[in-house]
């Protein structure tokens, strides 16, 4: 497997330290504007760390797979400035939707799960 992808090593590093036997780690990458974290992932799950919490309390959060539901995210563009694609017509299917994209969530993840 290649190289992780990661922002900042020290996070690398902290991912590194709690892996478990048979995981890898794909990437790890910063919160960039809050600088309160990281979110690393890897092939058995998602480890988020927070750092926003009064009295320098640090929390970690690990997510397997396959009990991730559903997925959100702050994006600094606005859906509802942007058009509406056009009503489809029964002859026609509706053009796709493409989602506004983060400057922190621009690298591709290029490993299959």
């Amino acid at each position: 497997m290649t190289d992780p992808i990661f922002d900042k090593s020290e996070q690398l590093k902290q991912v590194q330290q709690g892996i478990l036997p048979g995981e890898t780690i794909i990437a790890v990458y910063d919160c960039i504007g809050a600088g309160t974290g990281f979110l690393g992932i890897t092939n058995l799950r998602v480890v988020i760390q927070d750092k926003s919490f009064v009295g320098k309390r640090t929390a970690i959060t690990s997510i397997p797979y396959k009990n991730i539901r559903s997925v959100s995210f702050l994006s600094n563009k606005s859906w509802a400035a942007s058009s509406s694609p056009p009503a489809a017509s029964p002859s026609t299917s509706p053009r796709p939707r493409t989602r506004p994209t983060s400057a922190a969530w621009t690298r591709p993840i290029t490993s299959t799960l």
